[in-house]
């Protein structure tokens, strides 16, 4: 099995390189691994299941900002290829709706 190409840390959404044996790191670092772990154990006891997320309201209305936008970017390239643009005003928005796309991936 080869290792992943675009691994990223599980907790805060860092680009990580890939171990070239071995088990997936799920981490960048310890101080990730620790607060994925006070996040877990603090949980418990309660009725969240342990793979919920919680967001604040303010994390939340981004997040459904963030997706507008992106929304709003898939629509522009539909109506750009319906007028008949080019190649290249094609290409130039896909890479704003990949750029978009990539940001919101990073959401923690």
């Amino acid at each position: 099995m080869s290792p992943q190409k675009d691994a990223t840390c599980v907790w805060c959404a860092k680009p990580m390189e890939p171990n070239a044996r071995g088990r997936r790191r799920k981490y960048c670092s310890h101080a990730c691994r620790q607060r994925a772990y006070e996040q877990r154990s603090g949980r418990q006891g309660q009725r969240l299941p342990v793979d919920a997320v919680v967001l604040s309201a303010q994390k939340a209305s981004g997040l459904k900002d963030a997706l507008f936008e992106l929304r709003c970017a898939a629509e522009d390239i539909a109506t750009a290829a319906q007028e008949g643009a080019s190649s290249e005003e094609l290409a130039a928005l896909c890479d704003e709706l990949v750029g978009l796309a990539k940001q919101i991936e990073q959401t923690r």
